[in-house]
Formats: C-alpha cells, sequence, structure tokens
C-alpha cells in the first residue's frame, strides 16, 4: 500500500472509513422500525374474516404489515408512483432532487424530490421540509436511516406510516377499511388506488375516509399510474376496464364490529403476531346463528322478566371456542350489556350434578340403573330438599340424574372419598373455590359458583373420554396438556344418561330423523333463589351452554333451566344442525362397559327371587355387584298367613314379598300406589332366621346437633327407618323405655337437660343407636 499512488490510498481510507460507519451504525443498537409507532390489532374468525380493527394508542388506525404480506402490485405501484430508484440510491436521488430544485427556484410547478426514505424520515422526526434547512435536516435523516437500516426494512416502514386520509395510516388498515381486504389480497385497481393515495391524502383520501365518492384527482391519478405499470406488464391491459370503473370504498364507520366480548376478552389476554394480526378460533357463521337466536328468544320473553342471556359454544375435538355471546345487547346500558357473561362467576345449580354421578360410577357406588332412594334424609344439620319439595321413592341412577332429583345427588355426594367432590373440583382447576366446610354436601347442587368457561370445560371432558382440557381462543394456539379427571367408561356412561333427558318440546315436537341420528346428552341448572338459568350439553362435536338471568343477580321465578334456558338451548341446537347437517355422533363405545341383566326393581343383580330383569350398562370390576334383597322368598303357612319358619310341615307355601324400608313404604302409600305388607313372622320362630334383612337406621334425633330446652319444655322426635320385614320398634333413652310406635310412625320424646344415648331396637331384635345432646336455655 506504500507505493500506492497518493490519491489510491485517500480512497481505500475513505472506503473502509465508509464500511466501518455502514458496518457501526448497523450493529450499533438501535429500534426495530415497527416499534417507533403503535399499531392496531386485526381481529380474524378461523375463515380470515375480519372482526374488529382496533384503534392504535394514538388514535390512529395504523396496522403494522410485514412487506412480504403486502400486493407485489401495491408495492410496485409506490416504487413506480414515488421513488423508481428507491434500491439504487442511497437515500437521496440527486438528479431528482435537482430537478425539484430547479422547478421550485425557477418559478415553475412545484415537484418533489423527496425519496421514500427523505419522507419516511419527515414522518418520524415531524421535520418541515418546505424551508432549506428542513429539507438538509429531512437529507442528513434519511441519510442516517439507510446507514442504520435496510432499504427493504425503510420501504416496509414506509408503507406502514404513509398517511391514507384522516385518522387512517399504513397500506394495512387502508386496506381493511377503503376495501375490506387484507393488503396482500388486494386486487391490481385497488393496489394502484393505494399507491396514489399518500402525495395528497387530504385530496384524494380525507374523502374516502368519510364515505364519500371518489375524488375525480384520485381517479386520475390511477389512470396515470396504471399507464406506466402496463408499460411494465402489458398483460395488466386486460384489466383496464376495471381501472376505468368507479371506485368502491368504505369508509372507518363501516368496519366490522363482531362478537365484541369474545374479541374484547382475546385482545387482554392474547398478543398479536409480528405483523399485529390475530387470527382466532371463532367461527363468524356460528357467531351469528348464536346472536340471532338469543336476540329473538329475549325478545320473546321479555314479558316474563328475561332480558339477558349468554352462551358459548366449543368444538371438544380441538377445544376451539368456535362462538361467545356474553349478553343479549353489548351495547345496552340497561342489562349491563358489556359485561361479559361467559366469565361471571354464578351458581351453576344441578348442571354440576352429572360429575357427582360420573364419581360414583367411577368408585363403584353405583350404575346407570342402581336403584336409589328419593325419600327424605338428613346429614347432621343438614336436610336436602327437592326442587318441587316432593319426593318420588326409589327410582334408578339414570332417572334420578334425568329428573335432577336432589337427595339422590346429595346421597351419592356423602359417599364419594378419594377424591371427594370437592377435591375433584379443586383437581378440575375451579377457581375461587372457599373451604370446603363453606359448601357442605350442597356442593352437589351447585352450591359454588363456576364461570360458563369452566362449566363447559368439564362437560367437554365427558365428550373427551374424561379428559380436561383449557379452552383454545385461537386454532393455531399451544395444545395444553390434558388431565384425566374421570374415567374413558364413566364418561360414556353419563353422556348415555343424559341422552335420555327428554327435549323440553318433546310433547309438541315430532322426533325427526336428525335429532334420532345426533342425539344431546344435556342438562339444567337453577340456582337459589331463581337467580340463573342454566341449560348446557354436547351434541355431535359441540358443547353448549346457555344461561338466563341478570348480571346484577336480581332473581326471578321465570328463570328455570328447564322452562327458560333449555328452550333457547335446543333453538340453537335445531339452528346449527340446520347448518351442519352432516353433523354426527362422536362417541363409541369402551371396551371395558358391558351390558348385564339387573332386578329390574332394585337395579342390583337379580337375585333367586327376582320376578324381572333389565339390561344395564355395567364396568366389570368396578360397578357394584350386590345381589337383590327386595324381592325375598319367606314361607308362609296356609293356616294363619303368617311367616314361619323350620320345621315347615305340609301346608306351608313359598312366596315371594317386596322388603321396602319404611321411608320408602310411606311415599308409596301417599303416592297411591302401595305395597303388599309382609306378613309378620310367627310367635314360635327365633329372630335369627331375619338377619338377611337391614337394621333400623335413625333418622332422627339428628347426628351431631344439640337441641335447645326453651322454658323448661321440648320435645325430640324419635323416628327410624325400618327394613320391610320390620313392624314395630321401641326407644330406648339409656337403658329406660320411652315408647314404641308401628313403623313409619314417631315417638315424642320429652326432652331433659343433659347427654344421652338413644336406641332403636324393631320387633326382630335389630337395632341402632346415636348420641344426643340437650341444652337448657332460659
Amino acid at each position: 500500500m506504500r507505493h500506492w499512488p497518493r490519491w489510491r490510498r485517500r480512497l481505500a481510507i475513505l472506503l473502509v472509513c465508509w464500511i466501518s460507519i455502514r458496518v457501526g451504525a448497523r450493529v450499533w443498537p438501535h429500534p426495530r422500525l415497527s416499534e417507533l409507532a403503535p399499531s392496531s390489532v386485526a381481529v380474524y374468525d378461523r375463515h380470515g374474516k375480519l372482526l374488529r380493527l382496533t384503534l392504535a394508542s394514538d388514535e390512529q388506525f395504523r396496522l403494522w404489515t410485514p412487506l412480504a404480506k403486502i400486493a407485489p402490485a401495491l408495492r410496485e405501484g409506490v416504487l413506480l408512483y414515488e421513488d423508481r430508484h428507491f434500491y439504487e440510491h442511497f437515500a437521496v436521488n440527486p438528479i431528482a432532487l435537482a430537478r425539484a430544485v430547479r422547478s421550485t427556484f425557477g418559478g415553475g410547478r412545484r415537484i418533489g424530490g423527496s425519496t421514500l426514505s427523505m419522507q419516511l424520515a419527515r414522518r418520524m422526526w415531524r421535520i418541515p421540509s418546505h424551508t432549506a434547512r428542513g429539507k438538509l435536516t429531512q437529507i442528513l435523516r434519511a441519510i442516517q436511516l439507510e446507514l442504520s437500516y435496510g432499504k427493504d426494512e425503510i420501504f416496509e416502514a414506509y408503507l406502514n406510516l404513509v398517511p391514507y386520509g384522516g385518522n387512517i395510516e399504513g397500506v394495512g388498515a387502508a386496506s381493511l377499511i377503503y376495501f375490506g381486504q387484507p393488503a396482500d389480497k388486494l386486487q391490481l385497481p385497488d393496489a394502484l388506488a393505494l399507491a396514489v393515495i399518500p402525495q395528497s391524502p387530504e385530496a384524494r383520501g380525507a374523502a374516502l375516509s368519510r364515505g364519500g365518492e371518489a375524488p375525480v384527482a384520485l381517479t386520475r391519478a390511477r389512470h396515470g399510474l396504471f399507464a406506466a405499470y402496463a408499460e411494465r406488464h402489458p398483460a395488466a391491459r386486460r384489466d383496464e376496464s376495471l381501472i376505468d370503473a368507479p371506485i368502491s370504498v368504505r369508509s372507518p364507520r363501516e368496519l366490522p364490529f363482531e362478537a365484541p366480548h369474545f374479541v374484547e376478552a382475546l385482545l387482554r389476554a392474547d398478543r398479536p403476531g409480528a405483523d399485529h394480526a390475530l387470527p382466532t378460533s371463532l367461527d363468524l357463521p356460528l357467531q351469528r346463528v348464536l346472536e340471532r337466536q338469543i336476540t329473538a328468544y329475549v325478545d320473546r320473553k321479555r314479558a316474563m322478566g328475561i332480558k339477558n342471556a349468554a352462551a358459548l359454544l366449543v368444538d371438544t375435538r380441538t377445544m376451539a371456542v368456535r362462538a361467545l355471546v356474553g349478553s343479549a345487547r353489548f351495547s345496552s346500558d340497561e342489562i349491563a350489556g358489556q359485561v361479559n357473561g361467559v366469565a361471571a362467576k354464578r351458581s351453576p345449580g344441578s348442571a354440576l350434578k352429572p360429575f357427582v354421578y360420573g364419581l360414583a360410577l367411577d368408585q363403584g357406588v353405583i350404575h346407570p340403573m342402581s336403584m336409589l332412594k328419593d325419600a327424605p334424609l338428613s346429614f347432621a344439620a343438614y336436610s336436602p330438599e327437592n326442587f318441587d319439595g316432593r319426593y318420588v321413592g326409589p327410582l334408578s341412577a339414570t332417572d334420578a340424574l334425568v329428573r335432577s332429583r336432589n337427595i339422590p345427588a346429595v346421597t351419592l355426594a356423602a359417599k364419594l372419598t378419594k377424591p371427594s367432590f370437592y377435591e375433584w373440583l379443586r383437581l378440575c382447576g375451579i377457581t375461587r373455590l372457599g373451604e370446603e366446610s363453606r359448601y357442605g354436601l350442597g356442593l352437589a347442587l351447585g352450591v359454588a359458583e363456576v364461570t360458563m368457561e369452566e362449566l363447559v370445560q368439564l362437560y367437554a371432558a365427558l365428550a373427551n373420554e374424561g379428559n380436561l382440557q383449557q379452552l383454545r381462543w385461537r386454532d393455531a394456539a399451544t395444545e395444553e396438556p390434558s388431565r384425566q379427571v374421570l374415567s374413558r367408561e364413566a364418561s360414556y356412561l353419563i353422556l348415555k344418561m343424559l341422552e335420555e333427558n327428554p327435549r323440553p318440546d318433546a310433547i309438541h315436537a315430532a322426533i325427526d330423523e336428525s335429532r334420532a341420528r345426533l342425539p344431546v346428552a344435556w342438562k339444567t341448572g337453577t340456582s337459589w333463589g331463581f337467580r340463573d338459568a342454566w341449560s348446557v350439553g354436547v351434541f355431535g362435536p359441540y358443547v353448549l351452554a346457555v344461561w338466563i338471568g341478570n348480571f346484577d343477580g336480581e332473581g326471578n321465578p321465570a328463570f328455570v333451566g328447564v322452562q327458560a334456558a333449555a328452550p333457547l338451548f335446543f333453538q340453537i341446537v335445531d339452528a346449527i344442525i340446520a347448518r351442519e347437517p352432516q353433523l354426527t355422533s362422536l362417541r363409541t363405545k369402551p371396551a371395558g362397559v358391558r351390558r348385564v341383566s339387573v332386578c329390574a326393581l332394585s337395579g342390583r343383580l337379580p337375585g333367586p327371587s327376582c320376578p324381572r330383569t333389565r339390561s344395564s350398562w355395567f364396568i366389570p370390576g368396578r360397578s357394584p355387584i350386590d345381589l337383590c334383597d327386595v324381592h325375598r322368598s319367606v314361607m308362609i303357612d296356609d293356616a294363619t298367613g303368617k311367616r314361619t319358619c323350620p320345621p315347615y310341615g305340609a301346608h306351608a307355601h313359598a312366596e315371594v314379598y317386596e322388603f321396602w324400608p319404611s321411608d320408602l313404604g310411606k311415599l308409596f302409600v301417599a303416592a297411591g300406589l302401595p305395597r303388599r305388607a309382609v306378613p309378620p313372622l310367627e310367635a314360635r320362630c327365633p329372630m335369627a332366621e331375619t338377619t338377611s334383612g337391614a337394621p333400623p337406621k335413625i333418622t332422627s334425633p339428628l347426628r351431631g346437633v344439640s337441641y335447645s330446652l326453651r322454658h323448661g319444655q321440648a320435645t325430640v322426635p324419635l323416628e327410624a327407618i325400618v327394613d320391610g320385614d320390620a313392624h314395630e320398634l321401641f326407644w330406648f333413652i339409656g337403658e329406660e323405655l320411652v315408647g314404641r310406635s308401628r313403623r313409619g310412625e314417631p315417638v315424642m320424646w320429652a326432652a331433659r337437660p343433659g347427654a344421652f344415648q338413644v336406641r332403636v331396637v324393631d320387633d326382630l331384635g335389630r337395632s341402632d343407636e346415636r348420641a344426643l345432646k340437650v341444652e337448657r336455655i332460659d
């Protein structure tokens, strides 16, 4: 290098300096251009339909769009119109700049000589470029940009920050607002229109932003650009008739505002991609089905006080949210319509009962045809009642679930262990649960609050073979790990049981082919005080939940699940089936369940005396295998008509009787269906002959309850449930006989202060006992 001529050495030094400056400027920390201005967010449904375009934080519509996602015709059109040699010069086009200076100061028409880099610099640093000093600053800033960023980065930033009239900036927002298309879907006529607006945004774009007709200046400019474009692309001349057509555009007022509760929830919880587009799982046609049905239903039922509703539809195959309606009218202040009812904590009432039964199936407490008892029952100080205040006696587990009887559900909940129902809800991720003691066995009746999202996840677990999964708001979201909360067998059987629930309109509506082909497994719920009415169910690949109520918690006697929510639920189901007639049931029978014969009356495995059987689903190795003891064969003496014992002699015969507990016997009588009484035992027979029967079970006094003695007077009813072969009860306080009664009748004991042991003995020698405490209160 020492032997190089001086000019060459200086040139080399300058080249090294230039390269150092370029490299240094690039590696020196500087923000990405996309971070220099806030962006709007474009939210799309799963089919690419725009749901909402938000305003950026500076109240501009500006949707940052990567260069690769901008239509090539728009990119080339901008370069042709604004800066043909953008990729060839460095920051400044000296020829264009000289021409602009000569025209401006020579008295001719003002010609812009700014490159895209200079225009971007002016916008970024708000440079007043109409003065010589401003123009110089603009040039220096453009050089700074090109030292720090690549050409593509600068071109992308220009396209995203250029003005389009009003509060619209960038091709991404302008394309969506004016033409209803993403920037990569633009056709040539629309792309060329967008290319020419920034040169005069107020004259060419402001009218569009106000929803007016395209100005003449815009039409003329587009024609001129098309001529230049067609020189490079002769094939484009076939679209010349489209260029001659009027420019049809929309205004920002026409931007869609779809699924507002869904979009609001998603924008709070999720972040868009690098191009600020947010594709979601929502299916806009299904969303509109739900919205139409809810609006029409609320309008029809307004006279009943039904003013608000919410609904959620989820595809169980992916757990994707397909439709979400948070209130009947988003814009209504009367119903606080902007509150999202899907995310609100509400009492689900009986909508939680299927999961009590599911756990009972898994823990071997019942099978679908097990006989349960719907009769007055007390658990310590808790005495649950049915919704209708009545009791129906013995009924199968399936009937008890379908008819939503409270007593059987609470009885089953009391038998659940490892996990209890409370522990299971915690395992399933139900949030904001209080201590277990706060709910007690009332948890089975829905006294704890859940959100609709949580409830839908539980029902979706039934459809997904017992696997609990989180809801997905974006189809492309990472799949969350699932958790097995029920067995495949129990999940399948619960859905089969819920399919037996008749539609609320079944009396009036014929069961058509689609309903027979696509069964609906569904359940209702009504909260205490008639504050919430629910209907939730599984059909085909979907889970649907519907809620009726008021956001202020005001009750209404019309808010009964089967009367208020179920009709809307099935109107939505029918509308979806009509729209998607190809829907079929996705459920398959697990290998771990099979059909077995059980006693038709007791639901237990048939004993030798059962007169009739029926089929039931069964989980081998898990379902209960108790033999039927309701039907018992006894020997009757021909002469006395009483039960006899060996030796029988020649004048005795065998008969089968139903041995019902006394509480169920009373219900049969109350229903006008008295059962044939079991004959008493002959006096000569020892009590040991009856050991197969059940001992008495004290129901009063209540376990764990202290009774108060006021003013020295109080009576405590002594009651017990006895087996069908018992006829008389003997009541003892300590060793003192205080009374005797016939089966089903109480003894009223005149209480005194103290701690006692209450014991009952039936006339066959079987007994039960319970502690009793009586306190004096003056």
